[in-house]
């Protein structure tokens, strides 16, 4: 996957759409711009090719300073074009730009390598990954490392912020190993105040002169601890808001996000088949699917009090990512610096 690497700002990037972006970049593109301040923020935009709020972000900023100096030096990666000229997360068969970014991938010759290698050497200031939800959620953060100055740059975004350890092959669990980094969760596509949001955000991150150290932030924090992953295995058939599948997802069940369901809380129904119909797994890797849930006759219930995140109704997200995340409720004056 080769890397594009420019100085300057590509001709007609400000004013192209993520579906015409390809016009105008040929391929994954880290661009260098200069400002007033150095090391650069680094900034990920079209991991996925169908979230373009990042892209319509750092336009809206670019467009601010068209006539004056940045207050940073500013990097941008531009990722999957080819994805976002279809519209789709993804290309079918094609590589998932958020998912290229293990330790091997970063240490090597890849995407991932080359722009880890770019953001070296130059240093870096703090590393924003600018995505969108498929379903209803909160504008939140997502930080994969409790250090007060990373929580400081999550709560800059929003007072919900959500530590999460997987998966370890994202462009902030890389960059967590350098910098402050954080991926901001911006909502649905294209909606004007995820825009707006991220725009401010990102401006505001180029102003700060640096993010300090100290005390985490606690009054005006909302932390949360990503615990598990569920999936739908891949024997599994399922629809959403339609029966005739092994499993019936209800068509609304993005509404449970960031809610804590009560126990016996009906998350879906299951045909057909004698299991759970559902993968659960914890930061280990191990199987906690009748920790989290269990099933009565057809419906697949809570077991426990359990918050989730990420839930869609997208029946391709569900299927090449997961359905949804669980999350627990973390006090943040119960770590230090070093973590929990």
């Amino acid at each position: 996957m080769k890397l594009r690497i420019s100085e300057t700002l590509p001709d007609g990037f400000l004013d192209a759409e993520a579906h015409s972006l390809a016009e105008v970049l040929e391929g994954p593109t880290l661009i260098h711009l200069p400002g007033r301040r150095e090391p650069p923020l680094f900034c990920a935009v079209l991991l996925h090719g169908n979230e373009t709020t990042g892209l319509s972000a750092i336009q809206s900023v670019l467009r601010k300073y068209q006539s004056m100096e940045l207050p940073r030096a500013l990097s941008i990666l531009v990722g999957n074009v080819a994805a976002a000229r279809e519209k789709r997360r993804v290309l079918v068969d094609g590589v998932d730009y958020n998912r290229v970014w293990g330790p091997a991938d970063a240490a090597g010759g890849g995407l991932a390598g080359q722009v880890m290698a770019q953001m070296q050497t130059r240093g870096v200031f703090a590393c924003v990954d600018v995505h969108n939800n498929t379903g209803l959620n909160p504008h939140y953060a997502i930080v994969n490392k409790l250090d007060p100055r990373h929580l400081k740059l999550a709560n800059m975004f929003s007072r919900q912020v959500v530590y999460s350890l997987r998966p370890v092959t994202t462009c902030s669990v890389a960059f967590a190993g350098v910098c402050p980094a954080v991926t901001i969760e911006c909502g649905l596509p294209g909606a004007s105040f995820g825009i707006e949001h991220a725009a401010e955000y990102i401006d505001a991150c180029l102003h700060q002169a640096e993010i300090p150290d100290g005390p985490a932030p606690r009054n005006d924090l909302d932390l949360f601890h990503s615990v598990a992953i569920v999936r739908v295995p891949g024997t599994v058939s399922f629809r959403v808001g339609q029966p005739g599948a092994d499993l019936e997802l209800a068509e609304d069940l993005d509404h449970m996000n960031f809610r804590e369901l009560a126990p016996g809380t009906v998350l879906a129904r299951c045909h057909g088949q004698p299991s759970l119909c559902l993968e659960v797994t914890n930061e280990d890797g191990e199987d906690v699917a009748n920790d989290y849930f269990e099933r009565h006759r057809d419906e697949i219930r809570t077991r426990v009090p359990v918050m989730p995140a990420m839930l869609t109704a997208s029946e391709d997200v569900i299927r090449v990512d997961c359905l949804c995340y669980l999350m627990e409720r973390v006090d943040p004056g119960s770590f230090g610096a070093q973590g929990l």
